[in-house]
């Protein structure tokens, strides 16, 4: 891998990202609305609306891997979501396609399943149950993958992340936390392992509370760093600050999937 691009590069992750990056990958490109204020001599810059296929295939030209962060991050109306996150992720896929790109890595989210019942253990062979228009968005994002990988050689791998954050930030979030420099090591795996076609995986460090199956990241060589145990007192301190809610504490999926609920509470997500 030559030269890799980083959509999404302005936001929490890919600024995380751009500090861990460069040691494993020295050509950067960034993309996304509005260049950073802290570029940096080894990377470049490529200002992309996702939305436009012609400005993707700008961003895209020229790369050998690509990690998509790009697009909206958390519950939006249906016209945002659409635009930015669902015709953004089929104008990645397209242009790289175009542009004959060996690799995609797509950051997908466990709200992709964010209904499902916490007291559930998930595999990666369950029926997408998404939480949200967000959630949605991203399993339509994973079948693009799929599709690509199979129609065009597009090797790909999707990782359903929990929370990429340098703490778990609450009881929640023990479950589903990875740190930077893990899910570095998942990217690593979605761009050089030679077995790769279309993969999906999880995006956790080590979690005893963890709600998700990942053996498929460790039969791919996954070796996670960090534990999210080792911040319980932090993350519970946290939780302390917090108001309980019922609903949001029942699914996977959390605040996400109390936004606009209007369901039947004994039969969503069973």
């Amino acid at each position: 891998m030559t030269k890799i691009l980083l959509t999404g590069a302005n936001g929490g992750v890919g600024r995380r990202l751009r500090r861990l990056l460069p040691a494993f990958y020295p050509n950067l490109r960034l993309s996304d609305l509005t260049p950073p204020d802290d570029l940096q001599p080894h990377e470049e810059f490529v200002a992309a609306d996702l939305a436009d296929l012609a400005q993707v295939e700008a961003a895209v030209a020229g790369v050998d891997g690509i990690i998509h962060l790009g697009g909206l991050s958390t519950e939006y109306d249906w016209a945002d979501i659409l635009q930015s996150n669902i015709i953004g992720a089929y104008n990645l896929f397209e242009a790289a396609r175009k542009h004959n790109v060996r690799r995609v890595v797509f950051p997908s989210s466990n709200q992709a399943v964010g209904f499902y019942p916490r007291h559930r253990r998930l595999g990666t062979d369950v029926t997408v149950r998404p939480s949200s228009r967000y959630g949605l968005s991203k399993a339509f994002g994973e079948a693009v993958a799929a599709l690509y990988a199979d129609k065009h050689g597009l090797r790909t791998l999707c990782i359903r992340i929990g929370r990429v954050h340098d703490l778990p930030e609450d009881e929640r979030r023990l479950a589903l936390w990875i740190s930077p420099r893990d899910f570095v090591q998942l990217i690593r795996i979605g761009l050089e392992h030679p077995d790769i076609h279309f993969d999906l995986v999880y995006g956790l460090s080590s979690n005893d509370r963890s709600w998700y199956d990942n053996t498929r990241a460790y039969e791919l060589g996954y070796s996670p760093e960090d534990r999210a145990e080792d911040h319980r007192e932090h993350a519970m301190a946290e939780q302390a600050k917090l108001v309980r809610n019922p609903l949001a504490d029942r699914f996977m999926g959390g605040r996400l999937c109390t936004v606009e609920y209007s369901g039947d509470l004994e039969r969503s997500g069973t």
